[in-house]
């Protein structure tokens, strides 16, 4: 198959963000789940906050392993839990050099978003999703 031939989906999924800083400080955010074919590896997270919005990239398979296992090196962990009414949630572990943060996200929205994603491009096709000239063109001209 030609990557032109090949068909762009988004996904989208509209979340609350339950978030703790490294602080203690707890906050309530909306927030969005985004997924595209064109970069079939990995999910963002957008936290929509009065100063604008802030976007965190990371890799898919974390968000659907989280769903069940604790998964994650690095930047990201992702882990099924149950919140403080025994509700199942997901927490998101976020690092970065000015801090951390932990989102706690409902497990049916994380769910029903990884499944529209998983829809659009099962696990192992991904390749399939990738015009590499493109990106080789990008990695050239840098």
């Amino acid at each position: 198959m030609q990557f032109d031939e090949i068909r762009t989906t988004t996904v989208t999924e509209s979340v609350t963000l339950d978030c703790v800083d490294g602080a203690g400080q707890a906050m309530t955010l909306p927030g969005e789940l985004g997924y595209t074919s064109t970069d079939p590896y990995a999910v963002t997270m957008t936290f929509r906050t009065v100063g604008g919005d802030v976007v965190w990239t990371f890799a898919r398979d974390l968000m659907v392993r989280g769903l069940t296992t604790p998964a994650g090196d690095g930047d990201v962990h992702v882990w099924p839990c149950l919140d403080a009414d025994g509700q199942a949630v997901v927490i998101i572990e976020l690092h970065s050099p000015d801090g951390e943060l932990l989102v706690q996200v409902a497990t049916k929205d994380i769910y029903r978003f990884v499944n529209r994603t998983l829809a659009a491009v099962p696990l192992g096709t991904e390749g399939e999703h990738l015009d590499l000239d493109m990106l080789i063109g990008q990695l050239m001209a840098a």
